[in-house]
């Protein structure tokens, strides 16, 4: 039985209509150029722009996941959030670079630095990461939604996940398709304002719910709010083992996350999904000029600081309603019977209190709230997907294509990588938890995509051969871990303990992580330098070391002491954040 009431149904009826509303007069004004479809005609607003990069962002793996992961393990994925300040890198150092070169695409760049090999190469490796993560994790969310507020639901043999899973695909792909990035930036503006006020809504009432933020400290214990404390458990030591054994354990935030990999891993991973990823970088390229990129980047960065308060905290207050014994009906779903959290069922942790603890009609806009995430981060990666292939790949063998056929391949190409997502759900299924999931896999495909954009315009004797190189040896790299990694996943039996395979797939992902960039990064300076140096006029105003006098004049001129200071603001809450969750 649905747990969704009348007024409920109706604002979420409203929530639609709004949306839709927006796309059509959206689409309305939209030109059939590809500077129209895939960028917006490049004239953004900041507002926009940073609307849009956080609503891209927040997901699936937010809602479900993140809230999920604070259940279980308090703010130890806080790390993740609290990387608001890669924006402030993208919007400050990388933002001239792209901006003035003009590029439809991430791939595109890298054609311009290093060659065109270089740009399809990378349009592979990011179309495959994006079936991997973000397109089957955005479907599966949407099936654990409606899975929990919609349970009795089910049409011809299929249950309330996958109907909810199609559901969602099929809502966000009508706009997603027509309107292209303008109709989706515009929708995730909206939804932005949605999907915080409901989040808020949620934690405020699970507060209420539960006596209060000192009566939440005191239940779930001071370890769900440190940041930094290793919990190494009683009786084992703690060591530097980059494998996870019951013997031997690395000092860890949980089973899955050492400190050590936290601290140097997950600024890596962080830069390459914030500086360097399509999905993220599409809308700040459709913005008016580097002034209004670089200003939207700077509001991402704001709006970026809140999910620890708003997906992280619930997860907790959920996990603290359970224990507590005030909400059996939560306890029941996520305990098991001795009062143990379930890993599995801690992803239903968001859900559970919409659910729960809201009353009519607040639980409505909540739920607006959950679908606006879940369409706007779909709707996100559908776009950056279409035209990753379109632009970098389908025009490349056809260059002669008019525009309107390359919008028509792009609509195309969004529809085929939506049947693809749908056929990696059971490998998710099967994962230790859907944030899990997600960081493992980005794990694996970020450092050789960080070490050629990083090095690449920081060091401008790096060439193409190295930039290859990289990018083919790390991407092996990764495929291999998730090779031995998946048949473990789908099926539940583990590797012969001691095996070369067993030990592979026991690694921590983000010692594994680690190991890939620092093999990338010997062999793009190893090759690069023991082949020719790259022609620096082909490169100029690509790499700091051949940007022009004028070039530098003209980034200079593009900011003001204000987008300084708000900056600074940024960086200070982020070092608040730090303090504040340190025992």
């Amino acid at each position: 039985m649905s747990v969704l009431s009348t007024i409920d149904w109706i604002l979420i009826l409203l929530y639609f209509a709004l949306i839709l509303g927006i796309a059509w007069w959206v689409m309305r004004k939209n030109d059939e150029t590809s500077d129209g479809y895939f960028l917006a005609g490049r004239n953004l607003s900041w507002f926009v722009v940073g609307a849009s990069i956080f609503a891209s962002n927040i997901g699936s793996e937010h809602i479900v996941g993140l809230a999920g992961s604070g259940a279980t393990d308090g703010v130890a994925m806080a790390h993740y959030e609290l990387h608001a300040w890669c924006l402030l890198v993208l919007g400050w150092i990388l933002a001239p670079f792209y901006m003035r070169s003009k590029i439809y695409t991430m791939p595109e760049f890298l054609e311009k630095r290093f060659s065109a090999t270089s740009r399809w190469v990378l349009s592979i490796i990011s179309l495959v990461a994006y079936v991997l993560t973000k397109v089957a994790v955005g479907i599966f969310a949407g099936g654990i939604v409606f899975g929990v507020l919609m349970p009795e639901v089910n049409f011809m043999g299929l249950d309330s996940f996958w109907i909810g899973s199609i559901l969602v695909i099929i809502l966000t792909g009508i706009y997603t398709v027509l309107g292209g990035l303008k109709a989706v930036a515009y929708t995730e503006a909206i939804q932005t304002i949605i999907l915080i006020l409901g989040s808020v809504l949620v934690t405020y009432y699970g507060l209420e719910a539960l006596g209060g933020w000192d009566q939440l400290k005191e239940i779930a214990g001071s370890e769900m709010f440190n940041l930094w404390k290793p919990l190494v458990p009683e009786g084992i030591d703690g060591t530097w083992a980059p494998v996870n054994t019951e013997a031997k354990m690395a000092w860890y935030f949980n089973d899955n996350y050492p400190w050590l990999g936290m601290l140097f891993c997950a600024p890596i991973i962080g830069l390459w999904y914030w500086c360097t990823d399509q999905y993220i970088v599409q809308r700040m390229l459709g913005a008016a000029n580097l002034s209004e990129a670089r200003k939207g980047t700077i509001a991402a960065a704001f709006l970026k600081l809140l999910p620890v308060f708003i997906f992280i905290i619930p997860g907790i207050i959920c996990f603290a309603l359970a224990a507590s014994g005030k909400m059996p009906g939560i306890a029941d779903a996520i305990l098991d019977s001795e009062g143990n959290m379930v890993a599995a069922n801690a992803q239903q942790a968001f859900p559970l209190l919409v659910a729960t603890i809201l009353p009519a009609g607040i639980r409505g806009i909540v739920v607006a709230g959950l679908l606006a995430a879940l369409m706007s981060s779909l709707a996100g990666v559908f776009n950056a997907s279409s035209t990753l292939f379109t632009m970098d790949l389908y025009k490349k063998f056809n260059p002669n294509i008019s525009e309107q056929k390359l919008v028509r391949v792009g609509r195309i190409a969004t529809a085929v990588m939506v049947v693809i997502g749908l056929m990696w759900i059971p490998v998710i299924q099967g994962s230790r938890g859907l944030y899990d999931y997600l960081q493992s896999v980005q794990g694996y495909l970020a450092p050789p995509i960080f070490v050629v954009f990083f090095f690449g315009i920081f060091n401008k004797r790096l060439n193409a051969k190295g930039c290859l190189w990289a990018l083919g040896v790390g991407f092996a790299m990764g495929l291999f871990r998730l090779a031995i990694d998946t048949p473990v996943t789908l099926s539940g039996h583990a590797y012969e303990q001691g095996t070369f395979f067993w030990i592979i797939n026991n690694t921590f992902f983000q010692y594994y992580s680690l190991l890939i960039f620092v093999v990338c990064a010997v062999v793009m300076v190893a090759v690069s330098y023991a082949t020719a140096a790259p022609s620096y006029e082909q490169i100029q105003g690509l790499t700091f070391g051949t940007v022009s006098n004028e070039q530098k004049a003209d980034t200079k001129a593009s900011y003001t002491i204000k987008e300084v200071v708000w900056s600074v603001v940024v960086v200070i809450l982020i070092l608040a954040a730090y303090l504040y969750f340190t025992g």
